[in-house]
């Protein structure tokens, strides 16, 4: 959206991270950057409960600072959109009253009924649960603040308190789905090198930021001694780091990926399994290319984009039956759901898929559809984008309200004096 609204002449200027911005430039080379450096965490002293709040209003400072000098400038924005999860959104309001503040909304903690508690195998305190509700003190400031909230899904949407629905929108930011789309792959080189493989070839695979059990990567490990001993020329194809994401980490130097290896032991084909590791954008593509089979799990929580790339690549997807991920799989539509907690249930649906690859072909083709229908990033996703930007700017300048503008009636009598 960034972008875009650059190539329409209008002046964007981001403020971020420095570290960040710097890797940052090469996206966008002509928006203004503006950099703060990575401020200070919580104090050693500071109650455990209040190290995120602490290390946020900190960040809120830096970025408080970035903005006032800019302002010193002349540039008052017509629309501020934030991310508030780190505290970048909380003083932006008190450096510019008059501009509408559009905030992402990406995730609202929740003690039950979402990812907290989901896995018995990694189980939560009470005291977890009291420090993850002042956790959202943060967002819950700035979204009080805020003129509009954005999320990209229902689920994500619905996570945040019911007083606030109506101020949030739910659009996607979108997939290139003609960049992201099917295509045959004609010579991957498999890692040490241990071969190549090319579209029609038997491949299952498994993409997450980081292998580790927010996105079912134990699941996925306990069930391919069974998909490989029933399919001898399977390949399998693991794209992620060996960091953590989300959830707990394990001691220093230890990683999932290794602890499971370890557990499965003998069990385990490594001659069959491929850990790439974290890959470049054009290799993860052809990861998805060339997919017989690939499988998505993750708790209930944000739904990865490799998710809906799998789809938009016309992927034969089987998921995890959670909550979010419902929102865009449909059973016996376009992908099959398995229970996140077994890893029969998904041996045995990545085996079935594997028998018999056409009896799957039309979910793989709804698949892509469904994506291109409803995320496509430049034919749905960012026109519903930029009309909410237009609808903020257009009711800041004193025109009549969108249908998401909180406070008409005090902005009105603001305009009338």
């Amino acid at each position: 959206m960034a972008e875009y609204l650059h190539s329409l002449d209008n002046e964007v200027v981001a403020i971020g991270e420095e570290v960040n911005l710097q890797r940052a430039r090469a996206l966008h080379p002509r928006i203004r950057l503006l950099a703060y450096p990575e401020p200070p965490g919580a104090a050693k002293k500071t109650h455990h409960y209040l190290h995120s709040s602490e290390a946020a209003i900190r960040r809120g400072q830096a970025v408080l600072r970035v903005a006032m000098a800019l302002r010193k400038t002349g540039f008052v924005p017509d629309v501020i959109c934030a991310h508030p999860g780190w505290g970048e959104a909380l003083f932006l309001k008190d450096v510019y009253p008059e501009s509408p503040l559009l905030v992402y909304l990406e995730f609202f903690y929740r003690a039950q009924g979402s990812d907290m508690g989901f896995d018995p195998e990694f189980p939560t305190s009470f005291d977890d649960q009291c420090r993850l509700r002042i956790r959202n003190a943060t967002q819950l400031i700035s979204l009080a603040a805020a003129d509009a909230g954005l999320s990209p899904t229902r689920w994500q949407r619905d996570q945040y308190p019911q007083a606030f629905h109506s101020r949030i929108q739910v659009i996607h930011d979108g997939v290139q789905t003609d960049l992201v789309c099917p295509g045959e792959v004609l010579d991957f080189v498999l890692p040490d090198g241990r071969g190549t493989l090319r579209s029609g070839a038997e491949v299952v695979t498994y993409v997450a930021r980081n292998l580790e059990p927010y996105r079912g990567f134990h699941t996925f490990m306990r069930a391919l001694p069974a998909v490989l001993a029933a399919r001898p020329n399977a390949q399998v194809l693991i794209v992620g780091g060996d960091e953590v994401s989300y959830g707990r980490r394990l001691p220093a130097g230890e990683c999932y990926r290794d602890a499971y290896c370890r557990e499965l032991g003998d069990s385990l084909d490594g001659r069959r399994v491929h850990f790439l590791g974290k890959v470049p954008y054009a290799t993860f593509i052809d990861v998805l290319r060339l997919s017989s089979a690939h499988v998505y799990l993750t708790y209930p929580f944000v739904v990865s984009w490799s998710l809906l790339e799998a789809m938009s690549c016309g992927c034969p997807v089987i998921a995890s039956d959670t909550a979010p991920v419902r929102e865009v799989v449909k059973a016996g539509r376009n992908g099959l759901l398995v229970d996140f907690f077994s890893p029969a249930a998904l041996a045995e649906a990545i085996i079935s898929v594997l028998d018999d690859p056409q009896r799957i072909q039309a979910l793989r083709v709804q698949a892509r559809r469904d994506v291109q229908q409803h995320l496509d990033l430049e034919r749905q996703t960012l026109p519903q984008l930029l009309g909410l930007v237009n609808r903020l700017a257009s009711h800041a300048r004193g025109a009549v309200a969108g249908p998401l503008a909180p406070h008409s009636r005090q902005r009105k009598r603001q305009a009338a004096k």
